[in-house]
């Protein structure tokens, strides 16, 4: 006998009439988003190791029957890393293959560049970067093989094998800040090295992106599969008590979200693939991607869409679960939902593990990872009981209408309210606190110094008097120090050079390009370098955190708002026979609507905006703790994406206003 549940679901599913399509169209809209999401967050992380790996190539790796010399230096322009790849053909030895993006080993005197690198060669004056390197008639084109980053600046230099820059005191680690930032070996080729220090920590900070999302995206999956469900809830238990079983209820309402999420993800999945070129100039770490470094793959896409579309299967078919045992309570709208007092235990619990572990020393990335998703389950336990007890303190202190009822609703509900904010809940702790530290990498003493290192303190006397001629012949007015070996207070950390200090006029980034270029051709191996050389390792780590956790909180408030609007939606169809009664009752419409937005403001900033303030006041905490300052830029991105973002939440739920109006236009038929 051929089962009746697939055409009785597609007959439910056609005379649902326009608000069942529009609770469709709206399961449909948040699928899309969820994918969308997940993909650009998979894109990131998986071109952030493709990135990285392309770097590999210019840390010498020695080989036993080396064929080549090569050495790594690395300069600054405009605050900005440029890498320097010097390399040298050994006499007698068989030839040297290319390296990645170059059409073949450069010839003593020959000098390539990257794109981004020429266009800045032609843009500034050659006494600011251009005559850091040797004078050729025109500069070869480093291919995309060996740039992770069309924006990023790379030089490969072609020298004489006796050249000062391919010496062996270029590997001597002069000052402890050269630390991946110069080396020099002899190698056999290209085919493996160590990442840059400038991409490293890419993949790890797009990872913990990923796992701060991943919240949010089931949260929207999960709202989408809810959508109408107190309408789905009502039309199955009537289907129940007329004989149907709870197997044929469960597979019509797994068949129906499934196809509306497959729908969904697949436009999200789409909508991906559209916008990858759009996608490839937001900067990340060293700048914009290559479009090709976003692709995730068939796999990935399929695995995607299957995932968002089994969540919200899995999301409308766990709503079931009383249709299925007590049909007639559903019928009679009896629900209540209620929260223990365990789940506070398990959260203080959970947080006590968690100091734990990171207080006995320093942990590996999976680690990391472990107890962050440990944090966010604590949180997404306790987060209902939270919300439950804001509503009962709230609803005890009202002292308006529209607060009464969103205190009643909340108290009602909390799992749903804090379904509605939750995703913004850890991402708001992290950018708080990410996003304006500064820890271990302000050095404002270090500002307009340039650094020049000597082989000992007599030739920096020596070389004094030619920096002093050499920076007047530039026209940069500045005082030339002489630094001993027992100095560590300075710029050079304990090794002996010259301390250059730049002072007057306006300008401050041209006048020291300025100066490191006109103090190249003193500084013999190693190159003279500024405060961005001295923290590039922190810098490194540290702006990717803040970057990743500011783009976290901007993509979780992009969900969030899409949670919100969805849930708002939602709540106003499934409700329409409480609003009616309520409006015959005499409740006037603005009320209404003031206790349906106040149902998602109250959690969204006692809960968002307090986990948002917790990260800023422990991050001012450590920087006060280690004589830093609050990073002002981070500050105010910060800001601006918690103004922008509570001012689309606020947007998201306000459109749910004219289907409030719709739906209580006839409030007697609307109860009926």
């Amino acid at each position: 006998m051929r089962s009746p549940v697939l055409p009785l679901t597609w007959h439910l599913a056609r005379s649902s009439g326009r608000r069942g399509l529009q609770s469709q169209l709206l399961a449909a809209g948040a699928a899309a988003v969820g994918a969308f999401v997940l993909l650009v967050m998979i894109a990131a992380c998986a071109g952030s190791g493709t990135r990285a790996d392309r770097t590999a190539w210019r840390s010498p790796e020695p080989a036993r029957d080396g064929t080549a010399v090569q050495a790594l230096a690395t300069t600054y322009v405009r605050h900005e890393p440029l890498t320097v790849v010097s390399l040298a053909q050994l006499p007698g030895r068989p030839p040297t293959p290319a390296p990645p993006g170059l059409a073949a080993f450069p010839r003593q005197g020959e000098m390539y560049v990257s794109p981004a690198l020429a266009k800045l060669l032609d843009r500034l004056p050659a006494r600011q970067l251009a005559d850091r390197f040797p004078r050729v008639r025109e500069y070869g084109t480093i291919g995309a093989a060996g740039l992770a980053s069309p924006d990023e600046l790379v030089a490969v230099v072609g020298r004489d094998p006796a050249d000062p820059a391919l010496s062996e005191a270029a590997a001597d680690s002069a000052s402890w800040f050269d630390e991946d930032q110069a080396a020099r070996a002899v190698v056999a080729g290209f085919s493996s090295g160590k990442v840059s220090l400038f991409t490293a920590p890419d993949r790890t900070m797009a990872l913990l992106g990923v796992v701060l999302l991943g919240m949010p995206v089931m949260v929207l999956a999960a709202a989408a599969g809810r959508l109408g469900a107190a309408r789905r809830e009502q039309r199955l238990a009537a289907l129940r008590l007329a004989g149907a079983t709870p197997r044929q209820i469960l597979a019509m309402t797994a068949l129906e979200a499934a196809a509306v999420g497959a729908a969904g993800a697949l436009t999200g999945a789409l909508a991906y693939l559209a916008l990858l070129p759009v996608l490839a100039r937001v900067p990340y770490g060293i700048g914009s991607w290559y479009t090709a470094e976003l692709w995730v793959g068939l796999p990935w896409l399929a695995a995607v869409v299957a995932a968002v579309t089994v969540l919200i299967t899995v999301s409308s078919v766990s709503m079931l679960r009383q249709v299925a045992t007590s049909p007639l309570g559903v019928a009679q709208q009896a629900d209540p939902r209620r929260t223990r007092w365990i789940r506070a235990a398990v959260f203080v619990a959970a947080m006590a593990c968690v100091f734990r572990s990171t207080g006995g020393g320093e942990l590996k990335t999976r680690q990391l990872l472990g107890l962050l998703v440990l944090f966010y389950g604590a949180f997404w336990l306790f987060g209902p009981w939270v919300v439950d007890r804001l509503g009962r303190i709230v609803g005890r202190f009202a002292r308006r209408p529209a607060t009464l009822l969103a205190a009643r609703r909340l108290s009602d509900d909390p799992r749903g309210a804090w379904r509605t904010v939750s995703g913004l809940v850890l991402a708001g702790f992290a950018a708080g606190f990410f996003s304006v530290s500064q820890i271990g990498a302000d050095a404002a003493q270090y500002r307009d110094q340039v650094a020049v290192i000597t082989e000992s303190g007599a030739q920096a006397r020596h070389t004094a008097a030619e920096a002093r001629a050499a920076l007047a012949r530039s026209g940069v007015t500045a005082t030339v120090t002489v630094a001993g070996e027992d100095e560590f207070g300075n710029l050079l950390a304990g090794s002996p050079g010259l301390i250059v200090r730049i002072s007057g006029g306006s300008g401050g980034t041209e006048r020291l390009d300025t100066a490191v270029t006109a103090l190249t051709p003193l500084a013999g191996v190693h190159a003279p370098y500024t405060r961005d050389y001295a923290t590039a390792y922190e810098r490194a780590s540290i702006d990717r955190i803040g970057e990743v956790s500011t783009a976290t909180l901007a993509l979780s408030f992009l969900v969030a708002t899409a949670s919100a609007g969805l849930t708002a939606a939602a709540n106003v169809l499934d409700r329409r026979r409480v609003y009616g009664l309520l409006r015959l009752a005499g409740t006037p419409l603005r009320v209404l609507d003031r206790a349906r937005a106040r149902e998602t403001v109250l959690p969204l900033v006692v809960l968002a905006g307090g986990t948002t303030a917790m990260g800023v006041y422990g991050s001012y905490q450590l920087n006060k703790a280690v004589g830093a300052t609050i990073d002002a830029t981070g500050a105010l991105q910060l800001a601006a994406c918690v103004v922008v973002g509570a001012l689309a939440m606020v947007a998201a739920i306000g459109a749910g206003r004219p289907l409030l109006r719709r739906v209580t236009a006839d409030p007697a038929r609307t109860t009926d």
